[in-house]
């Protein structure tokens, strides 16, 4: 059994005792602390829900309803959704705020509530403090019999996330359908399967071939999309049969593409083609993590604009994007975020986004994917003993290479001409992510190793 409490929201495996998985007690204890914030905060006493397909959220769902509705909340449900779709239907609905009922690319014994403000956006660390600390203190009070919330379903609200989409001023549906685009998903019997198939049919995509798209929560593969799960959609693409595979996360914020022969685009390369699009036709400054490919600012200079990048976290993105009035940003992990539409990550938009992009280019995606800058990523991480103080090792690890252009915003980012290391400590256990990258996968995975071994001089040195 595990609980994670962090300030973006609590998740953890179904069942188990309070206090150690994510159980009804814990469930009802966090969503009065967030209920009671958002009264306290917004003076607004209606909340937006929204869930994915996991087989517990249903029992999830209907107990923060009905806690919201003890606080003397208004909830406005939108059952089977995604996380953008919910972020959209806040400031829509004019709530106080939004929880949708996911754990994104975790398993299926996993589930979690994420929480958002009344602008449909992920509240900020000090807003997630607060909601912690209100819940750990029991600091919320029920409202009386009278004054109980109401409960309201809405179930076109996927609908009007499509409707949204082919309204956006750069999706043009007319050249997605002139190409006539054959398409294979796999939305990992999750709610993808109700937005995708209505999505793609809106953009007049000729043929949509549906792999895992019963949104019944039963993951036939690992949920997170990365090469090692999806090895079915890949193998049907190449067979020559389709033009592109679409693949999302079972709560639609993650979108990754496979070519027509069954190459991977690249979950990293998701934003960087996107973000392309959008400077060839409006020229600004894009915002990614520090731990996503280089390619985007390789892009980014190349159209003119300026790149910058944020810590990790959705929240720390849009902060950035805002900050220097971004037209494009988001994760290299596949999340899109457009300004134009909303600040949240949305596979949705990327998909009318991309799909422009590749039909007004004419070509494959595979053709597509090499105009790209060609980067590897290595991801690794070291595990240290409870009693190693890694602040301390980070800076001297800092120390060490301060020739290096370095960025210490989210741990320690040493630049290399066209070559990084990022150095993340974890907030939960005792240890060291270690993400590398360069234009050779053997040099990337070399870097990584370098850093390690420095680390390890560091611990050794300061015994």
């Amino acid at each position: 059994m595990a609980l994670i409490k962090s300030i973006s929201g609590i998740r953890g495996t179904i069942g188990g005792k309070p206090g150690e998985g994510l159980t009804p007690v814990d469930i009802v204890k966090f969503a009065s602390g967030y209920g009671a914030w958002v009264l306290e905060h917004t003076q607004n006493p209606k909340i937006v829900i929204g869930r994915d397909a996991r087989i517990s959220g249903e029992m999830v769902s209907k107990l923060v309803a009905a806690t919201l509705q003890g606080l003397g909340i208004d909830v406005i449900d939108l059952g089977l959704s995604t996380t953008p779709t919910v972020e959209l239907a806040v400031p829509l609905e004019k709530a106080g705020g939004g929880i949708i009922l996911t754990a994104s690319h975790n398993p299926v014994q996993w589930n979690a509530l994420k929480l958002l403000n009344d602008k449909g956006e992920f509240i900020s660390d000090a807003e997630g403090k607060d909601i912690l600390e209100k819940a750990e203190n029991d600091d919320f009070q029920f409202a009386e019999v009278r004054k109980l919330g109401s409960y309201t379903q809405i179930d076109d609200y996927i609908d009007r996330h499509v409707e949204h989409v082919l309204n956006l001023r750069l999706v043009d549906k007319e050249a997605i359908a002139a190409r006539k685009f054959k398409v294979v998903i796999d939305c990992v019997n999750s709610t993808g399967g109700i937005a995708l198939p209505k999505l793609l049919a809106a953009l007049g995509v000729e043929e949509v071939e549906e792999m895992y798209c019963t949104p019944d929560g039963n993951f036939p593969h690992n949920p997170e999309p990365l090469p090692e799960n999806l090895r079915d959609i890949s193998e049907k693409l190449r067979k020559g049969k389709y033009d592109l595979g679409i693949v999302v996360d079972p709560d639609v914020d993650r979108l990754c593409f496979i070519n027509e022969d069954g190459s991977f685009f690249g979950e990293e390369y998701t934003l960087v083609a996107v973000a392309d699009y959008i400077l060839s036709q409006e020229p600004g400054n894009t915002v990614s993590n520090l731990s996503s490919t280089r390619a985007l600012r390789d892009v980014t200079e190349k159209r003119g604009g300026n790149y910058e990048a944020a810590a990790v976290g959705e929240v720390n993105v849009v902060n950035k994007m805002k900050e220097v009035n971004a037209v494009i940003g988001g994760e290299g992990n596949g999340g899109v975020i457009y300004p134009e539409s909303h600040y949240g990550r949305d596979a949705l938009v990327g998909i009318g986004l991309f799909l422009t992009h590749l039909a007004r280019f004419g070509k494959t995606s595979s053709r597509l994917r090499a105009t790209y800058p060609n980067y590897y990523i290595s991801k690794n991480k070291i595990e240290l003993t409870p009693d190693i103080d890694v602040d301390v090792v980070l800076e001297q690890i800092k120390n060490k290479y301060k020739k290096q252009p370095i960025n210490d915003i989210d741990g320690v980012k040493i630049e290399f001409d066209k070559e990084w290391v990022h150095l993340r400590k974890s907030n939960t256990e005792p240890i060291i992510r270690i993400y590398s990258e360069s234009e050779s996968k053997v040099t990337a995975e070399h870097l990584a190793q370098k850093l390690i071994l420095d680390i390890k001089e560091v611990i050794t040195f300061s015994k």
